[in-house]
């Protein structure tokens, strides 16, 4: 194929814009169909540093496109392919250019650039093609969707429009061309359910959906991608699209949506009723009343304390991957085979993963062959599942369950590097569990505890070598959590800790390095505002007032059902050992106490389905107040709750649980699902006013929040 190139335009970078320039050459088709326009965005940079668009980006952009579409228009080229550097497409506008705008003339030219210069591609005269070699993200993804044609390497594991979860709508054609591409349905799922879940499409994904036409096979995908295009422009290859739904699917799947936002979201952010909104009109507006509603909502979300929240929060999940205190990973031991002491339902996910990730084999021992059956069986069935739901191969799954078995022998543990305890979180218990381990294992091996609030330190105290002890706090659902707090305990080694952080890194887990204070990060937190939810009922406040109360935080769930998750019993264990340990900053709670004496398992009813699920009203009747108790309405508890966070954030950096706010930030959005749109907790305390009237100081220095971190 012969080629020739045009070098873009130099340009002054503004507030160190990593420019995405955009090259072009030409490209001779196959089988006489003519000359191929293929222009390449690239940063220059290399794989770390990804493709993103700024001003001066978009700008390039729309000159290269208007020289090609004279091209076109002249006869001078048959079709035009947009594609990126080595394992980007592009990665979405560049995020510290959006949050350092501060007019909302500059935010409204942001959404209005944009749509000029994919409006090229719609405007060319000629087919255009995206050939999307790596990661799609946001505005990369609208300039696919933008062309007529998308072909996807086979290896791409990120396709999605993630602005609604970082408090923007998709402001370069997105809202508009996906329901209209894929369907109403499928569209609000890449439009609103995936950003809210953080879940990306693979290649295959993005296919089935209908996002992209074909996958195509990484190894030659840009040969594959040209040939492709040769033959649609010959009509060997036709790609059919499908109808638009009609008026009443649109209607009632727009409804539904906006049903389970205000179920789940509460009006407490704005975007993704501002994209729902979007959708909603994009069935019978033309494209330039849509892509001028888009440009009006992208304007004032970049001026919204939403939008600069989510940011600094996607900063902070982004540079989460290289974790603070560290000690250097060349310390770490080689893991090549891991033991579980329990089998219970966290042993079996976390050996399970372990499985999945490392590769090697995980032994799990348990006292007797039947809960050692138990934990095998979760396994099994979890692999199963897997198989049912596509996610995993026959051949794979059974790799993955013939690595995973199970022993009532602790001797069989002896050969393992690594070994992590998992049983029910009895100080007296691990203890002896530890006491058993150290007789066995080779002097390397380094032991870990799953433990969610007990001391660590406690715990190996007794041995010959506690320096081998880390905490690694998982969290439930394993598979799901991103966020491992790795426990520095008062021996452990700087082996045994970069050995935790290694394996969390293979895990690929966001890990955190947290002193051994009680309760970590986030159980400490957590518990005392559950806590403090009880407390404001045993002082007369209805339950479901107080279980409204913190709705307007936007948080993953309400605080009973959130009880419910975690269990009465394991709820009021871990507050009645953090109140021990910290004082009565942490409530007690005779109401808890009586539903665990009661036998009591869930507070919400059997029957609820959906969300808001409600809670079972004979749960009041535990609640007895005190005499001289006063109810709170839903702004009093909410205050009340807030309060109290605030003051114990402040004794956990004075007891320098974490380096800084910035970390117990990353806890709270990985490990307790504190939203994006608040971004972070010290942020919402800062802004909201708590962080001055309880401490007289600010949590972060002044500007923080207000750009990513990373």
């Amino acid at each position: 194929m012969s080629t020739t190139t045009t070098q873009p335009t130099e340009a002054s970078p503004a507030r160190a814009e990593r420019v995405a320039h955009a090259f072009v050459r030409d490209v001779t088709l196959p089988a006489g169909a003519g000359t191929l326009a293929l222009v390449t965005i690239d940063n220059g940079l290399d794989h770390t540093k990804p493709t993103t668009f700024g001003p001066l980006g978009i700008a390039e952009l729309t000159t290269a496109l208007q020289a090609v579409r004279e091209r076109a228009h002249a006869g001078e080229v048959a079709a035009v392919a947009v594609t990126g550097k080595p394992y980007f497409l592009a990665a979405g506008a560049d995020l510290t250019q959006v949050a350092a705008v501060t007019d909302r003339a500059d935010a409204l030219q942001l959404g209005r650039g944009g749509h000029a210069a994919y409006e090229l591609l719609h405007d060319m005269g000629v087919p255009t093609f995206a050939f999307v070699n790596g990661v799609a993200l946001g505005g990369g993804l609208e300039l696919a969707l933008n062309c007529d044609y998308r072909t996807v390497g086979a290896d791409v594991r990120a396709l999605a429009l993630p602005e609604t979860g970082l408090g923007l709508v998709p402001g370069w054609g997105g809202a508009y061309l996906v329901p209209r591409l894929v369907g109403i349905e499928k569209a609000l799922d890449v439009i609103l359910t995936r950003p809210a879940t953080n879940k990306p499409y693979t290649a295959q994904q993005a296919a089935e959906v209908g996002l992209v036409d074909v996958v195509l096979d990484a190894a030659d995908f840009l040969e594959e991608s040209i040939r492709w295009a040769a033959r649609v422009l010959s009509g060997e290859v036709v790609v059919e699209r499908r109808p638009l739904d009609d008026a009443a699917t649109w209607d009632a799947y727009v409804a539904g949506a906006r049903q389970r936002l205000d179920a789940v979201v509460h009006g407490s952010r704005p975007a993704p009723y501002r994209a729902l909104d979007l959708v909603a009109a994009a069935r019978d507006a033309d494209r330039a009343t849509a892509f001028a509603a888009e440009d009006e909502a992208l304007a004032d979300l970049i001026m919204s304390d939403e939008m600069r929240a989510s940011v600094y929060a996607f900063g902070l999940v982004s540079g989460g991957k290289k974790p603070q205190g560290a000690p250097d990973r060349s310390l770490a031991q080689p893991v090549t085979r891991v033991g579980i002491v329990g089998a219970g339902l966290m042993a079996a996910q976390i050996a399970l993963l372990f499985a999945q990730r490392l590769g090697v084999p995980v032994v799990m021992r348990d006292l007797d062959d039947e809960r050692v059956e138990h934990g095998l069986s979760a396994v099994r069935s979890t692999v199963e599942r897997l198989v049912a739901t596509g996610r995993t191969s026959e051949a794979k799954a059974a790799r993955l369950l013939g690595s995973v078995t199970g022993t009532t022998k602790i001797e069989d543990l002896a050969s393992c590097d690594l070994v992590i305890e998992a049983v029910t979180e009895v100080l007296d218990l691990k203890k002896r569990v530890f006491a058993e381990l150290e007789t066995i294992v080779s002097p390397t091996t380094v032991l870990a505890t799953n433990t969610s609030a007990l001391s660590v330190t406690e715990m190996s105290a007794h041995l010959q070598h506690p320096e081998r002890v880390v905490g690694l706090h998982f969290f439930n659902p394993v598979a799901a959590m991103p966020l491992v707090e790795v426990i520095h305990a008062e021996h452990t080694s700087a082996e045994a800790l970069a050995t935790g952080f290694a394996v969390a890194s293979k895990l690929r887990k966001t890990a955190v390095l947290v002193a051994d204070r009680p309760g970590f990060v986030v159980n400490r937190l957590l518990v005392l505002l559950l806590g403090k939810i009880m407390e404001a009922a045993e002082n007369g406040t209805p339950v479901e007032v107080a279980d409204r109360a913190l709705r307007p935080l936007g948080l993953p769930m309400p605080p009973f059902e959130l009880l419910d998750l975690v269990g009465p019993a394991v709820g009021l264990h871990v507050l009645t050992s953090l109140r021990e340990d910290l004082g009565d900053r942490f409530p007690a709670s005779p109401g808890l106490s009586k539903l665990v004496a009661d036998g009591t398992t869930t507070v919400l009813p059997a029957a609820a389905k959906g969300l808001p699920k409600p809670v079972d009203p004979a749960i009041q009747d535990v609640f007895v107040p005190a005499e001289g108790a006063v109810a709170l309405d839903e702004d009093g508890v909410r205050d009340e709750v807030l309060t109290a966070l605030t003051v114990e954030i402040g004794h956990m950096l004075d007891e320098g649980v974490v380096a800084t706010p910035q970390q117990i930030d990353l806890c709270m959005i990985l490990g307790a699902g504190w939203g994006f749109h608040l971004g972070g907790i010290t942020p919402y305390l800062d802004r909201t006013g708590y962080s001055e009237r309880v401490l007289g100081r600010r949590l972060l220095p002044d500007g923080v929040a207000d750009v990513p971190t990373a």
